[in-house]
């Protein structure tokens, strides 16, 4: 029977970044074009990522913060000495696709890129903390948008599985854990942004997600069997933007909408991990009078390779009702919500919901039976550098104390089998949703601003600290200690 104080022994603590938002180094080391470059900040960013605007008429004096976000290209290797300090037990990482492949059509991958990661990659294995590799996070290489059109485009397929079949045959033996897609899900709300979509006047929107979709899940379950097929060792999961929907009320229509809203998410975690398209999706496939273009395999890849386990995403639960007049509505995150009463928000309107976490574990646990890992959740928040070198963000302390806290109520109580915890942007890194830099998650902060200016040190937080005694007492004493 387990000790309720404390995580199992081969619990894995950590953090995560992405190539997208903390590597930089757009123009270095081979690298070609990627969709990031040609996410603005400012006004137009929203309009982008959605696919409303065309990234090519924006205005020439446009910046672009994911070019350089916080030059990890460059700092890489102290930024893992911090989380060697910390006694991070795994590292959350995405590989920029463009850095392997230029243009996402080459015979051969660039070496340097390569190169790259595989130090990344050995100076963690020598430090024993596990990767955990995301395989495309938001990311696809420019050349694949402008002449394939992105996933809506069939032989994308092709280019993403030669990447896979590169990454899996370099790092074999060095990698265990990857992911195909980050938050998959987010397709349908920033089609741009998570797949590289830009839509056309007229074009049936709905049609394209959902073709964009397809493409991507035939892509995951292939890329499972060659890694299984590359290294028996290999576990491959899916991802997902999840928070489970409340109902409004207890009144029956608005039940049944948050039910509703909840097989958004679960839709792409069915076809992963059950292996097929769940009845509720196909009828509303045809309600909708789409009609999904497919190859006489695809159910049979669907349904013989799903994935090894289900990672996600959480930083808030959600409320909705059937009266679209009923209720204020949240601001700041993309998935929209209805403002829950009994909930705090964050300064960019995110609703603050532990519960909902233990929730959403057990959500996905009953459901998909296979283990689940947790690999983002944290406070985007405004921390001040003091003029000492120090940060005192009691703030993120208390957010992530109470998230770990039924992180083992789900663990101990509810017998959810969880692989490990990475909170989000460990590092500090640039906004996916607004591209600022003051929307900070880190325990190490960077000097950057939103004008992209500063000196790029790094300084830790009061919250490295705390960490670090999380996971030395393995999440036993959540308390904070002073250093």
């Amino acid at each position: 029977m387990s000790n309720y104080n404390i995580f199992p022994d081969e619990f894995l603590w950590g953090g995560a970044t992405a190539a997208n938002q903390y590597e930089g180094g757009y123009n270095q080391g081979g690298k070609g074009p990627a969709l990031v470059d040609v996410l603005p900040s400012g006004k137009d960013r929203y309009d982008v990522m959605s696919g409303k605007l065309d990234y090519k008429k924006l205005d020439e004096s446009t910046e672009y913060p994911g070019r350089v976000a916080v030059d990890g290209y460059s700092h890489w290797e102290e930024d893992i000495d911090y989380m060697i300090e910390m006694g991070f037990r795994v590292y959350r990482f995405s590989i920029s696709w463009s850095r392997i492949f230029p243009l996402g059509t080459e015979k051969t991958p660039n070496t340097e890129g390569l190169k790259f990661y595989e130090k990344i990659i050995d100076k963690l294995n020598k430090n024993n903390i596990e990767p955990l590799v995301t395989i495309c996070h938001f990311d696809i290489p420019l050349n694949l948008i402008e002449q394939y059109g992105s996933w809506r485009n069939r032989e994308v397929i092709q280019f993403y599985l030669k990447y896979c079949k590169t990454l899996f045959n370099y790092f074999k033996g060095k990698v265990k854990y990857w992911i195909t897609f980050n938050e998959i899900n987010m397709l349908f709300h920033l089609p741009f942004m998570g797949a590289g979509i830009v839509f056309s006047e007229n074009e049936n929107q709905m049609e394209v997600k959902y073709q964009v979709a397809h493409n991507e899940l035939v892509a995951s379950a292939l890329a499972t069997k060659m890694a299984h097929e590359i290294d028996s060792n290999n576990q491959i999961g899916c991802m997902l933007a999840a928070g489970q929907y409340y109902p409004y009320s207890s009144k029956p229509e608005d039940v049944f909408d948050a039910l509703d809203k909840n097989r958004d998410i679960f839709f792409f975690g069915d076809i992963q991990v059950r292996g097929k398209y769940p009845n509720y999706a196909k009828k509303k496939l045809q309600e909708l009078n789409i009609e999904i273009k497919t190859e006489p395999e695809d159910e049979a890849i669907l349904k013989k390779y799903p994935v090894d386990f289900v990672s996600f995403s959480y930083y808030s639960s959600r409320l909705t009702s059937a009266d679209e007049n009923v209720g204020e509505k949240t601001s700041g995150n993309v998935i929209h919500s209805l403002r829950n009463k009994y909930l705090e928000t964050s300064e960019w309107g995110w609703q603050i919901d532990p519960l909902g976490l233990r929730t959403t574990l057990n959500a996905l646990y009953e459901r998909y039976e296979k283990p689940l890992f947790i690999v983002e959740n944290g406070l985007g928040a405004k921390d001040k550098l003091n003029g000492d070198g120090s940060i005192d963000d009691d703030y993120r302390i208390e957010y992530l104390s109470r998230h770990i806290a039924v992180m083992r109520d789900a663990i101990v109580k509810d017998g959810v089998e969880l692989i490990g915890y990475t909170s989000w942007g460990c590092i500090d890194l640039i906004s996916a949703s607004t591209g600022q830099m003051s929307k900070r998650y880190g325990y190490v902060y960077v000097d950057k601003d939103d004008e992209g200016k500063g000196s790029l040190k790094r300084y830790k937080k009061k919250s490295f600290y705390w960490y670090k005694k999380v996971i030395e007492t393995n999440g036993e004493n959540l308390e904070f200690y002073p250093k």
